[in-house]
């Protein structure tokens, strides 16, 4: 067969498995394994080979138009129907209506990129998603631990709405405090970790928001009663002086 044939990378390599089936180097069976296809199928495609050659192994569809292939004169006028009655729509809502009332045939994602490519609407940029890598946990019970409040209905109606204390071990995910109070305040704060330090000791650090209760978040409306000269807080001259570290989270 004289001039070009065009094969993909699938196809030359099974000219060379081929050629060793035709030598009888490799069994039919071994070649359909190496070719990915069924000991039927290596059959008939080697007897193809036998009678066309190379021109043999190319797939018999190649450049005829699929079943599903896009109408392009169908297209064309729904893109006219879309730029005269429906120009300040969306895919979405254009697909519905060419849907309802020109029975267009084709898909929404078709509709999309008719529409970009025809310049009819612009390609949204897909947002940047910048992802944060994870803080490893601790190595042992007690070296970090995270304090937190959470103000929520707890009893559902039942009761006033309350805050939750609790304090939960960054090595291990237990929680080894709780604790209600009316409101995250200095004293609430002060009540549960003392309740922790007598069941659990003192952690090395305290993991916090960056709650006024743990550290001074502006220099005004502060009295000398909760912040000192050093800028901290009663809560963090505590935690100071009982030599907890305080690391306040992001």
């Amino acid at each position: 067969m004289k001039g070009t044939i065009t094969m993909s990378a699938k196809e030359t390599e099974r000219i060379s498995i081929l050629d060793r089936l035709m030598k009888k180097e490799i069994k039919q069976k071994h070649a359909a394994k190496l070719m990915s296809l069924s000991v039927r199928q290596a059959r008939t495609l080697s007897k193809r080979y036998q009678r066309e050659g190379a021109a043999g192994i190319i797939h018999k569809l190649r450049g005829a138009k699929g079943n599903r292939a896009v109408d392009a004169a169908v297209l064309a006028v729904s893109l006219e129907t879309v730029k005269e009655r429906y120009y300040d729509f969306g895919p979405t809502l254009a697909h519905e209506k060419l849907l309802a009332f020109h029975a267009f045939p084709y898909s929404r994602e078709t509709l999309r990129r008719a529409m970009i490519a025809a310049g009819i609407r612009k390609e949204r940029k897909r947002k940047h998603i910048t992802l944060h890598q994870l803080r490893e946990r601790r190595d042992c019970l007690g070296e970090l631990v995270q304090a937190d409040g959470s103000p929520h209905d707890w009893f559902e109606g039942r009761g006033p709405t309350c805050t939750l204390l609790v304090f939960i071990d960054d090595a291990t995910g237990k929680l080894l405090w709780l604790q209600f109070v009316e409101s995250e305040s200095t004293m609430s704060y002060f009540s549960a970790l003392e309740h922790y330090l007598n069941r659990h000791g003192r952690p090395m650090i305290l993991y916090v928001d960056k709650h006024s209760i743990f550290r001074v978040n502006t220099t005004k409306g502060q009295s000398a009663d909760t912040t000192d000269s050093n800028g901290l807080t009663q809560f963090g001259r505590t935690m100071e002086e009982l030599s907890i570290d305080v690391i306040f989270a992001n």
